[in-house]
């Protein structure tokens, strides 16, 4: 375990970076702002408080950054982390996917001063669970698994006006409760498919484990969160939604006419729920058991569902 002592930024590539004292991390992606994050596996990078030091000492006075770190941390020795290492900080976990690199011809402290250790001494990792880091936060080595956290939207344009309770969301949140998940954010939202699909992004980018959404699954005209989740969606999960409406059909002939979805965001296992309390607490409560498994599949913390 150590300290972070920085945390650094750039706008674009190939530029030395400046220190910011807090920095949102977004799953699957980096730091929000920095040039370096996106959708690959290099989008944070890592570098020894100590490492750094020992730079300085040969008569360089490099400030933080200026080899294109995004954190500097005391207390690691980060090139002897093996590749697939977690790394956690709050809220925030880190997964190690590559030791040092090629210094490219374009490193702007190589052609200051001659030398870049970033190439020897830093390692490279992405981002499993997004969340704010501040200067000053503790790092520390994991093998414990993510956390189970949830969020919850309700698509309702009655309720986001505040004309109508939100019994099905105040029923799912119990339940995902009672069944050990933490549930850290809640809305409730009209049914706008732009304001859906950016709330399920925004969710997703935190990287919890459960998206869980009610209501906007039916035949009206302003149901349209099956198609919020299909446009966020990476992968679809058909058979989480074929279970419910299966289960449904022995209750009712009418659930075939459910639209709900289920599907996978960056980290995020993300399933549409029906809008009245009763069917959420019949639909939620068939599916619950298993939802568990497959988010740890998702979070590389299970093996795969086949049973001998």
């Amino acid at each position: 375990m150590g300290q972070i002592k920085a945390i650094c930024t750039s706008e674009t590539k190939g530029t030395l970076k400046h220190v910011v004292h807090k920095a949102l991390f977004h799953t699957e992606w980096g730091i929000v702002g920095d040039a370096h994050a996106g959708d690959w596996h290099r989008q944070v990078s890592f570098l020894g408080h100590e490492e750094i030091k020992a730079f300085r000492r040969r008569g360089v006075l490099v400030k933080f950054g200026a080899f294109g770190e995004n954190i500097v941390a005391d207390g690691f020795d980060f090139k002897t982390l093996p590749v697939g290492t977690r790394l956690r900080s709050g809220d925030v976990w880190f997964e190690i996917t590559q030791i040092g690199k090629a210094c490219h011809k374009a490193c702007a402290i190589r052609e200051q001063v001659g030398d870049c250790i970033m190439p020897r001494e830093g390692i490279f990792g992405r981002v499993l669970h997004g969340g704010w880091i501040e200067e000053g936060d503790m790092l520390e080595i994991t093998e414990e698994p993510m956390p189970l956290d949830a969020a919850i939207i309700t698509a309702s344009d009655k309720g986001s006006r505040g004309e109508r309770e939100d019994k099905s969301g105040g029923k799912l949140k119990e339940m995902l409760e009672a069944a050990g998940y933490a549930v850290l954010e809640k809305a409730i939202l009209p049914d706008e498919q732009d304001a859906l699909e950016h709330k399920l992004k925004e969710f997703a980018a935190l990287g919890f484990g459960l998206i869980a959404t009610t209501g906007g699954t039916g035949f009206s005209v302003r149901d349209v969160t099956p198609e919020a989740t299909r446009a966020v969606c990476t992968r679809l999960a058909p058979g989480i939604a074929e279970a419910m409406r299966a289960f449904s059909m022995g209750i009712t002939h009418r659930a075939m006419l459910s639209r709900a979805e289920a599907g996978i965001c960056k980290r995020s296992l993300i399933v549409n729920l029906p809008g009245s309390e009763k069917a959420v607490e019949e639909c939620l409560g068939f599916i619950l058991p298993e939802l568990r498994h497959g988010i740890e599949i998702l979070r590389g913390e299970a093996g795969e569902c086949a049973r001998k």
